[in-house]
């Protein structure tokens, strides 16, 4: 059995690509589909128009964790920064709707800690100490 090909709402990639801004809108959860309405902020704008014409000899970095994927950027590579390092990101049509930053976390990997310290709590007082 084939893996089914991935579709948004019923349409293909190829077919989101070939649609106009306003009407991917309309296919997208209301938060994105208002902002997309009231316009993207210029530096959203300029970073789109970077990625475009970006041919991938070297990726894009940015700092706006906060861009919504849309279909005119699929299969691109770009750099986002997570507050401490850069995190490579290529983009796929699963993400559309998303934000940059959903991509990118910020929380550095889940803490391990050890066995209780002394005077953690009154129940461990007792414990020998490793």
């Amino acid at each position: 059995m084939p893996k089914e090909k991935f579709k948004y709402r019923g349409k293909t990639p190829e077919e989101l690509k070939k649609m106009s801004r306003e009407k991917v809108a309309e296919l997208l959860p209301a938060r994105q589909r208002r902002t997309i309405k009231r316009g993207l902020r210029e530096e959203h704008e300029k970073l789109m128009k970077k990625i475009k014409e970006n041919d991938g000899e070297d990726l894009i970095k940015t700092h706006q964790r906060d861009l919504i994927i849309l279909p005119e950027i699929f299969g691109k590579k770009i750099k986002v920064h997570n507050g401490n390092e850069w995190k490579t990101i290529e983009i796929k049509p699963e993400m559309i709707g998303h934000y940059l930053g959903e991509f990118a976390l910020t929380r550095p990997e889940k803490v391990k800690h050890s066995g209780p310290g002394i005077g953690a709590t009154r129940g461990t007082k007792f414990l020998s100490v490793k």
